[in-house]
């Protein structure tokens, strides 16, 4: 290839899409686009930072261009004008979009590309397309290493910006192993960004899931590190094949230079988070979808935060003494099996997020094919994938995730195990709160009969919030004081 155009040469304008936000992701995707033959203008707002781009991984490659300023960063775009946005979620895209604006016309589309919130999505996608500007959000996952060889993108807004981009970001996304492009239309406003978020909140919980198990095989069966990676790497061959799963044997084989000792026990136990977990969370609690799985991934994180006040409790707040290592019976199959079921208990709670929030916000999210979009390129990408796809093309209507035949032998044959593991992870003092929380979401599900009936019981006698009767339709109210008084009021 010839030498890259340097900063500021933007003679024979025509570039296919510029990009703003030369952080990692946004260099990697960049490099992505001109491997695939577009030609890319890029900005960002520290210019020594397109300098140092275009000097280093973008040097040689003859279709990048490098622009000092918002206006040469539009002026060398062919029309209509495709800009990506790669900036931290928040304000600081309304303050891109503000500064874009003014050098846009009628047409023009812009790209979010970040971890926005979807909310903010659809304010963007409603003021932008009032003035006449396309929007789309745009989900993209697969860290560092995706955005150069091929992410999974999951895109929503106008479907007329989608039309004139989708060449585009299907060449650059990751293929699944059939050949198709992990990137398909999702559905107007904040569609693709809720998509990404609930991505990401499933991504949180499958981490955890994988981090308890570990954590149970050192402090309950007394495995070394040696013997975990061999198992999660043996684990990576069957059904539970995954990225996480694979970079997990990975990590356990990786050993500290400078001490010799395992890398992952030289690591300090708290770890980070960039909100859309939390989010997912706060979205489930808001359509009242039952995934508290999603919010265990999320305290369990907040609490590995807490490690000075954790350390210093460990001194006053004594556990149970095991009598043996050893597991209380529990094998490593029992393991394999309470890992899987959970894990698929897990994402049921996420498609049953996606099902409400599509009826919510009119998006006909298909959930078969969102699957295939997560089957490359992103941090979930995983095997049993393909199970979810055939699940909802065997039925399009289904209810949840563990109804499906496939998922629910899986689920019934595995119980059995799981329940060994958590009740020995409760009888050790090992906390377990993901593997638990999907055990306890599995038996309120299969449940005809739940407390339920208590707890509203509770909120008529405190509040006289009625309660409809098991023999008769419509909505009561008891005087609790006065024995057998019931008194029909009107349906609420």
């Amino acid at each position: 290839m010839t030498e890259s155009a340097g900063v500021g040469a933007v003679a024979g304008a025509g570039a296919h899409i510029g990009l703003i936000g030369l952080g990692v992701m946004g260099q990697n995707l960049v490099l992505n686009m001109a491997r695939n033959g577009y030609r890319v203008a890029v900005f960002n707002r520290t210019t020594s930072v397109v300098q140092d781009f275009m000097a280093g991984p973008a040097r040689g490659v003859d279709n990048i261009i490098g622009a000092t300023s918002i206006e040469q960063l539009v002026s060398a775009l062919a029309t209509p004008r495709r800009i990506m946005l790669m900036v931290k979620a928040g304000s600081a895209v309304d303050a891109v979009i503000a500064q874009l604006e003014p050098y846009l016309n009628a047409g023009d589309i812009i790209i979010d590309g970040g971890n926005s919130l979807f909310k903010d999505t659809a304010r963007r996608a409603a003021a932008l397309e009032a003035k006449g500007l396309r929007y789309l959000g745009v989900g993209v996952s697969g860290g560092e290493e995706g955005a150069l060889k091929g992410p999974s993108i999951m895109p929503g807004g106008s479907r007329d910006a989608w039309e004139a981009v989708s060449s585009l970001l299907t060449d650059i996304a990751a293929k699944a192993p059939s050949g198709e492009p992990c990137c398909a239309y999702l559905g107007p406003g904040g569609a693709g960004h809720f998509v990404k978020m609930v991505h990401n909140g499933v991504e949180y919980v499958d981490m955890q899931l994988i981090a308890e198990t570990y954590f149970f095989m050192r402090e309950t069966l007394g495995m070394d590190v040696r013997q975990m990676q061999q198992l999660f790497a043996q684990w990576n061959q069957g059904e539970l094949e995954s990225y996480l799963i694979e970079i997990t044997a990975e990590i356990l084989g990786k050993t500290d230079a400078a001490t010799g000792k395992p890398m992952v026990d030289m690591i300090m136990d708290r770890a980070g988070q960039k909100g859309t977990g939390k989010w997912t969370a706060q979205e489930a609690l808001d359509l009242g979808a039952a995934a508290p799985t999603m919010a265990e991934a999320v305290f369990a994180r907040a609490m590995s935060a807490a490690r000075d006040e954790r350390c210093a409790a460990a001194a006053q707040l004594p556990g149970p003494k095991p009598e043996s290592v050893g597991g209380h019976g529990v094998s490593a199959d029992d393991l394999k099996q309470a890992l899987y079921a959970a894990k698929i208990c897990a994402y049921a709670q996420g498609f049953e997020l996606m099902k409400l929030a599509s009826r919510e916000y009119g998006w006909e999210l298909d959930l078969g094919g969102i699957a295939l979009l997560w089957r490359g390129g992103c941090i979930i990408r995983a095997q049993f994938l393909e199970r979810i796809k055939e699940a909802y093309t065997r039925n399009p209507q289904l209810d949840n995730l563990i109804l499906d035949p496939y998922f629910r032998q899986v689920v019934v044959g595995g119980q059995e195990a799981w329940r060994r593991v958590v009740a020995a992870a409760a009888q050790t003092g090992i906390p377990v709160p993901a593997l638990s929380s999907s055990l306890a979401y599995y038996d309120s599900y299969r449940r005809c009969q739940l407390p339920a009936n208590l707890i509203q019981a509770q909120r008529d006698y405190f509040g006289a919030h009625t309660y409809e009767r098991v023999d008769a339709p419509g909505w009561f109210h008891t005087d609790w004081l006065v024995d057998g008084d019931v008194v029909s009021s009107e349906p609420v």
